[in-house]
């Protein structure tokens, strides 16, 4: 038996974009027609983006995915593709579907098994759960087809084995959370060895709202070893050529198999790719956060963003991000001072502008703050000065930012990060105003991490020696900093990991932090009471297990009270 040369087409493609998506989809089989390659792999609902969402309800939406469908089918001449689409048996019968292209026919159509609902997911509102495998042959190797979740649940993969299958193909749609290739790549190492059979697994790239898909698409023999890993959140193109010693010998066994012609392998030199190399850590949140921020920004049509620039960590981690993921010329930043903001943070973030190249205007806010302060003085006689008087200074500078936004078309971004937007310090209508919240899911001490990544990285160092060693501070009345509200970061940080992310009760938290239970119990209430605020802000890019929003959705009105 030959080997068979299988091409893994990892892309980013655009939720609703059906003619750029289907471009995309076209241009992958022309390559692995050049390529020789006897079967290509694209990733879930390729053509359609993922998750479509409630474009599932629209009728026309599904009709005009088919169409881009029965188009591609023409593109298939020379070879066999899998083509991730929406599926229709009747009006209101969706299925997420894989379509057999070959040789210019659609021959085939494999329906998703195992829909996920849980999480990001919610698939079950969509979609109809299939029911049957689907194999086929090609240059007499057995190919079971699968789709995501197919793999992640134990029968799709035994039922493939028992058909004689000897590589389970993937169509999947994985979003990121960090480390998250490592528990892919150990569950189907494990699938495999269980099963005796390959898996060549194609994963989408790119992001998509609050989600980030970060391809790292890879191919494992019979025995779990990997055979080929695509690069982690970027597009890719891997040719793979799997030899038939590596995988067991295909069994005869009952049930329906559809035959296909084989490429044009057997006549083209062997594929020679070594895996790509894996980003350590920081580097993949990193780059997980650009690769966010790029695709929300040019996916919805802008080209330049503007943020506040504070002189602070979080502004300062901000600005990197924009800058490397859409470069300093489309980058604005705006220093906006008050009575309370030093001389030291000032000089920082004008620093800091210098150092990336950002174009910066000034916009003192004292003038519009004292009008304020005179406006309302009649109506707050006799009351002293309280956290009203910080939010007015953090409410003028999202109104400052949001004209700018509405004057030059630029998109702003906001600046809170995980721990403050977890326990509610953060000003609605002020420092949430905006239209991305870039570090949302990026706890306090991460920030500082990425900071000091990004600096070390280079070209030069752009966040001041002095902005990584001062206290955090808001800056919105006199001698404050964080720690005057907040418990010091590293303890909060492992109060929110635990309460938000791994689910851990109070109880069980304040435990597992002896002498800690009055701020575990003070913790998880502030992050229980802030969700009005939340539900308000703006989206943001998801790098952690369980992010607030899709991931973690409680409900506003809550008397419940665990602690």
């Amino acid at each position: 038996m030959p080997s068979l040369r299988v091409a893994l087409a990892q892309l980013n493609v655009t939720v609703g974009d059906l003619d750029g998506n289907r471009r995309l989809i076209e241009a992958a089989l022309l390559q692995a027609r050049g390529a020789c390659a006897d079967l290509v792999v694209v990733p879930e609902l390729a053509i359609t983006g993922y998750p479509p969402e409630d474009l599932l309800l629209k009728p026309s939406f599904v009709a005009a995915n088919r169409r881009v469908l029965r188009a591609l089918a023409h593109a298939s001449q020379g070879l066999t593709a899998l083509v991730g689409f929406v599926d229709q048996e009747r009006p209101g019968r969706l299925y997420n579907a894989a379509a057999v292209l070959s040789h210019g026919r659609h021959v085939a159509t494999y329906r998703k098994q195992h829909l996920p609902n849980y999480g990001v997911f919610d698939e079950r509102r969509y979609f109809t759960p299939g029911d049957q495998p689907l194999v086929l042959d090609i240059a007499g190797w057995r190919l079971g087809v699968m789709i995501c979740e197919d793999l992640w649940a134990t029968p799709p993969s035994a039922q493939l084995s028992r058909r004689g299958v000897q590589l389970a193909v993937n169509l999947s749609a994985s979003p990121y959370h960090a480390g998250k290739w490592r528990q892919r790549q150990q569950l189907f190492a494990q699938r495999a060895r269980d099963n005796h059979l390959g898996i060549a697994y194609c994963n989408l790239v790119g992001g998509q709202d609050e989600l980030v898909f970060d391809g790292g698409s890879v191919v494992l023999d019979a025995q779990g070893r990997l055979q080929q890993r695509a690069r982690q959140l970027a597009e890719d193109f891997l040719v793979v050529d799997l030899p038939a010693e590596r995988f067991r010998t295909p069994h005869r066994r009952a049930g329906s198999v559809i035959r296909l012609r084989a490429g044009r392998a057997a006549d083209h030199p062997p594929a020679i790719q070594a895996p790509r190399p894996l980003l350590a850590p920081l580097e993949e949140r990193y780059t997980a956060l650009v690769l966010g921020l790029r695709d929300y920004v040019r996916k919805n049509g802008f080209s330049t963003v503007v943020l506040g620039l504070s002189g602070g960590i979080d502004s300062a981690l901000t600005a990197c991000l924009a800058v490397d993921a859409l470069g300093a010329a489309h980058v604005v930043g705006v220093v906006m001072p008050s009575r309370f903001s030093s001389a030291a943070t000032q000089a920082d973030a004008r620093q800091l502008a210098r150092r990336l190249g950002l174009r910066l205007h000034e916009c003192s806010i004292e003038p519009v703050f004292r009008s304020y302060l005179k406006t309302l003085a009649p109506v707050f006689k006799h009351r002293p000065a309280d956290v009203t008087e910080q939010n007015l200074q953090a409410r003028i500078r999202g109104n400052l930012l949001m004209a700018l936004s509405n004057k030059f078309g630029w998109l702003v971004l906001t600046t809170g990060n995980k721990s403050e937007l977890a326990t509610g310090y953060c000003t609605l209508y002020g420092d949430m105003a905006g239209g991305f919240a870039v570090i949302k899911d990026v706890p306090k001490t991460l920030v500082y991490r990425l900071a000091r990544y990004r600096n070390a990285r280079g070209p030069g160092q752009p966040v001041a020696a002095s902005v990584l060693r001062r206290a955090p501070s808001a800056e919105l009345a006199r001698h404050q900093t964080d720690q005057d509200t907040l418990p010091p970061y590293p303890l909060l940080d492992r109060i929110i990991t635990a309460y938000v992310e791994k689910d851990i009760s109070v109880p069980a938290l304040r435990r597992a932090l002896p002498g800690q239970a009055a701020v575990v119990t003070r913790v998880a209430r502030m992050i229980d009471r802030a969700e009005y605020k939340r539900r308000q802000g703006a989206p943001g890019i998801k790098i952690t297990p369980k992010a607030f929003g899709k991931d973690r959705r409680m409900p506003i009105t809550n008397r419940y009270d665990e602690a």
